[in-house]
């Protein structure tokens, strides 16, 4: 089951970057974890653009290699792919998390300046893919792509599977996940913990401004850290 979000929700969970709702939460659940995010380098293409957040699409595609399909089946299952990206975006955010799964993932790029401007104008929010991206100066200015790195060529790029559960940058995502995600990466945000999250956004900024303060001060130092350390551990 989707968990509801309001424009104002998507407002504010928009506002702050992917390390701060992984901080805040870190408060929603009562405790540090080392799942449930990406990790490794990723690419934002065509630049580092707002986060975005939204419900997954998911995909899994190859490029190393022909499909085995008839030509007319490969051609079938690229318009199910936009089809089923397209359902539900008017209504909600869709974010397309697609998995590359040759041996050597960005063999092939799907990821251009074709395929940015269609899925934005399908309504999807963005994606992010453990494969390569190009075109680089010809994407989509609006368009947040989070890749696995930069190449020239699209090779025998084809969709394999539409809508089943996929891994990229180690983050396991099934259709429907909540994630939230950034130049930094992405995390997923479970349903129980998305009603907390405006009010855990608040603490983590009000726990954080004591330090920041302390070193913005123009005369900062270890007394000044320490009182500081104390201010923000009393912020609850």
């Amino acid at each position: 089951m989707q968990a509801t979000l309001t424009p104002e929700l998507i407002r504010k969970l928009r506002s702050v970057d992917t390390p701060t709702i992984c901080n805040a939460l870190e408060l929603a659940m009562g405790g540090r974890t080392a799942q449930g995010f990406t990790y490794g380098n990723i690419v934002a293409a065509p630049q580092p653009l707002p986060a975005i957040v939204g419900f997954v699409r998911t995909a899994r595609i190859r490029a190393s290699a022909p499909s085995l399909r008839p030509p007319e089946d490969v051609r079938s299952m690229r318009l199910d792919y936009y089809r089923y990206v397209a359902d539900g975006s008017a209504n909600a955010p869709v974010i397309v998390v697609m998995e590359d799964a040759d041996d050597r993932p960005g063999t092939g790029s799907f990821w251009g300046e074709v395929n940015s401007a269609l899925h934005e104008g399908l309504g999807v929010a963005g994606v992010l893919t453990n494969g390569s991206v190009r075109d680089l100066d010809c994407l989509s200015k609006s368009f947040p792509i989070l890749a696995g790195s930069v190449g020239p060529s699209h090779a025998y790029v084809h969709v394999e599977e539409i809508g089943t559960p996929v891994t990229v940058f180690g983050l396991e995502l099934a259709h429907g996940d909540l994630i939230h995600a950034d130049c930094h990466g992405a995390v997923l945000i479970r349903p129980e913990y998305l009603a907390a999250l405006p009010d855990c956004i608040d603490l983590v900024q009000r726990k954080e401004a004591p330090l920041l303060e302390a070193v913005r001060s123009g005369s900062f130092s270890l007394a000044l850290l320490e009182q500081a350390m104390r201010d923000s551990e009393d912020i609850h």
